[in-house]
């Protein structure tokens, strides 16, 4: 496996760009960055190019509806151009609550979005002709009754680096998951639990492999948590750092019936629990929901422990397809998140 890791939208985005250079000097593979409705992941992964020089870049998300498809296409473009081919396009919808509340854009047709933003975003890179698409959501030109009758076919006027820039999807649904697994280089789902993902989204994956394009590969999977490495309680009780995110995505991202990880919980097996999670967070009570999350499903998403237990936990990930370990370090000791990432790679 590959060990990637991220920089989140509430880190001090400069001294993280800096410890991103110590990683990889350590043998990151790949490092996220994210955007929610923070500040634009555009611009930082522009300055993580600039200040490392080998580890691969990506973003993780950029939302299907806050930028326009050949816009997605070109910022690839540009982002891959000056990070030398480093450059991985995570794309995702979000969920209503951002696009709607924030972007002010209605949360439509996500999986169709999709689709289309990955065809639009490939023949921009192969450019291979001027750039035309009829679809059910994104029609370019834009047809003259629509407009003022000027629009124009147009090639992206640089050469792309490449044609082939890596395209991953964040997804949980069945249907995403299987549009992740047939278009796809790369799949990117969350509270990724390796013992139960076959469960979940064994079929899914299946249906989406059957319609691959061979020429695109084995997809790609992107998937972990917290990981501490040690002897002792205090290093197996790191995982309840993740109780409070797991409580937070679980609980409050989204209302009740539109909260897609609450119905992941739901489908591993957790429906009691997710549904008291959610209960208590949307009243106000986050410390109850926090308490609420299972011990099990701490343990069975992140990976903290001897260094033995996380070598059992990464061949557990592994074996449920996973070809990027996402790790956040939690240090120990005398460590550090780059010796952490040594380990990593040598059990890798």
């Amino acid at each position: 496996m590959k060990i990637s890791t991220f920089i989140t939208y509430s880190a001090n985005f400069k001294s993280a760009a800096q410890e991103v250079v110590e990683l990889e000097k350590a043998g990151l593979d790949l490092v996220w960055v994210a955007e929610a409705y923070s500040f634009d992941s555009v611009s930082q992964l522009g300055y993580l190019a600039a200040v490392t020089e080998t580890v691969e870049i990506g973003s993780a998300i950029l939302p299907i509806y806050s930028r326009t498809p050949t816009l997605l296409g070109m910022t690839a473009a540009g982002l891959d151009y000056i990070s030398d081919g480093r450059f991985h396009l995570g794309l995702g919808a979000s969920g209503p609550q951002v696009i709607e509340g924030f972007h002010g854009v209605p949360y439509t047709n996500p999986i169709g979005r999709t689709r289309e933003i990955i065809e639009i975003c490939r023949d921009i890179w192969k450019r291979e002709a001027p750039l035309t698409h009829e679809g059910k959501n994104y029609t370019i030109p834009l047809p003259a009754d629509q407009g003022t009758g000027l629009g124009k076919a147009l090639k992206i006027i640089n050469h792309p680096l490449r044609t082939d820039i890596p395209i991953w999807v964040a997804a949980l649904g069945d249907k995403n998951v299987q549009l992740a697994a047939e278009l796809a280089d790369g799949w990117m789902p969350i509270l990724f639990i390796p013992e139960k993902a076959d469960m979940v989204w064994g079929s899914s994956l299946a249906q989406g492999t059957a319609k691959r394009d061979p020429s695109l590969g084995e997809l790609m999977v992107t998937a972990g948590s917290l990981v501490a490495i040690g002897e002792g309680d205090d290093v197996t009780a790191i995982r309840e750092f993740a109780r409070p995110m797991i409580a937070l995505y679980v609980g409050g991202m989204g209302a009740k019936g539109k909260n897609f990880y609450n119905e992941l919980a739901t489908r591993y097996g957790y429906e009691a629990e997710a549904a008291t999670i959610q209960d208590l967070y949307l009243s106000g009570d986050k410390k109850g929901a926090e308490a609420a999350v299972p011990d099990e499903f701490l343990e069975l998403t992140t990976l903290c422990g001897p260094e033995s237990y996380v070598a059992e936990r990464m061949a557990a990930f592994k074996e449920a397809g996973v070809t990027h370990l996402q790790a956040h370090p939690i240090l120990t000791g005398d460590q550090t998140r780059a010796s952490i990432i040594e380990t990593l790679k040598r059990l890798s």
